[in-house]
């Protein structure tokens, strides 16, 4: 597919407008990395953010936050599943256990992880953090460090 994910990114949105050019670049230098964790505060723009990724992978289906399923998955243009995930109303490690989630985190399919702070530990070493920033005056930045 793309090349190997091998550095830090740092992206800006300064208007709405420029979601879906970020998100282009974003998807370009993802390279072979298949699992991201996106922290932010409440309202930063995390489902915004995965909801243009989606997209720009060709889903076609409508994207939502999971925050009551806990997972939902997409299909890309290819065919190829895209998991989503909001753990924000899950209460303890255990649950992520029930669903099965090492069958998600190590498919080789796309995982985007929202409020992934209870289910660190779980977390593939290969993931790629995600930190979605908003200043005061409406701006997003968008940084990305490898976990291990």
């Amino acid at each position: 597919m793309l090349a190997s994910y091998k550095e830090n990114m740092q992206l800006k949105i300064n208007d709405i407008s420029e979601i879906n050019n970020v998100a282009k670049q974003f998807v370009s230098q993802i390279g072979d990395a298949n699992v991201f964790a996106f922290y932010g505060a409440m309202g930063a723009g995390k489902t915004t953010f995965i909801k243009a990724v989606c997209e720009e992978l060709g889903v076609q289906e409508t994207i939502t936050s999971p925050t009551f399923a806990i997972i939902n998955e997409y299909k890309d243009s290819g065919g190829n599943s895209i998991y989503h995930f909001d753990f924000y109303r899950i209460n303890k490690l255990e649950e992520a256990f029930d669903f099965g989630y090492e069958d998600y985190f190590y498919s080789g399919n796309l995982c985007f992880i929202e409020w992934p702070e209870l289910v660190e530990s779980l977390l593939p070493d290969n993931t790629v953090k995600v930190y979605i920033t908003e200043t005061d005056n409406g701006t997003r930045t968008i940084e990305t460090k490898n976990l291990d």
